[in-house]
């Protein structure tokens, strides 16, 4: 029976050193070709992989870090374009405001001018009118004192007054 035991020790899976240190070199292999072909290249695949990952975080913060720094700069331009926009409104209100002052004074000065003017117009047409009057005042009363000459002086007597008159009137002229 000791016999029997020990073949079926043997055959059923006794304690075998061969195999098993044959298995664990197989399996140091194994690993030492995996660490080579597809471990190392997987590895650098990876690390390149990160290395690229990192890069654009990297460049992303930069980006994000340019972009605020321009957002900053054109909030400054635009304040500062706003300033100068107020600026000029107040400038041009201001030019606007003695532009104005300066029509009003022009016109009132053409007023006064044309006021001037219109006086003297006024009085001109005065005097020539009150002259017109006169000279017709005095026509009238040659004319009247002719009538009542003309009852009382005889025709030879009006015909040398009317001879007197014309080269009276003829020298005036």
């Amino acid at each position: 029976m000791l016999t029997n035991s020990l073949v079926l020790g043997a055959a059923g899976g006794g304690f075998n050193g061969g195999d098993i240190l044959y298995q664990l070199i197989m399996f140091i292999i194994l690993l030492a070709l995996l660490k080579k072909f597809a471990w190392g290249p997987l590895m650098g695949i990876m690390q390149q992989r990160e290395e690229h990952i990192a890069s654009e975080i990297q460049a992303a913060e930069e980006s994000r870090t340019e972009a605020k720094k321009l957002l900053e700069e054109q909030r400054n331009l635009l304040k500062e374009a706003r300033t100068e926009a107020q600026g000029l409104i107040e400038n041009a209100k201001k030019q606007g405001d003695v532009q104005r002052e300066e029509i009003i004074a022009a016109a009132r000065t053409e007023s006064e001018r044309i006021k001037e003017s219109a006086k003297l117009e006024i009085g001109q047409q005065k005097e020539q009118a009150v002259a017109a009057i006169r000279e017709q005042v005095a026509s009238l009363s040659v004319l009247i004192a002719s009538k009542v000459i003309e009852k009382e002086l005889s025709a030879a007597d009006q015909e040398k007054l009317i001879n007197e008159y014309i080269q009276e009137a003829g020298e005036k002229r």
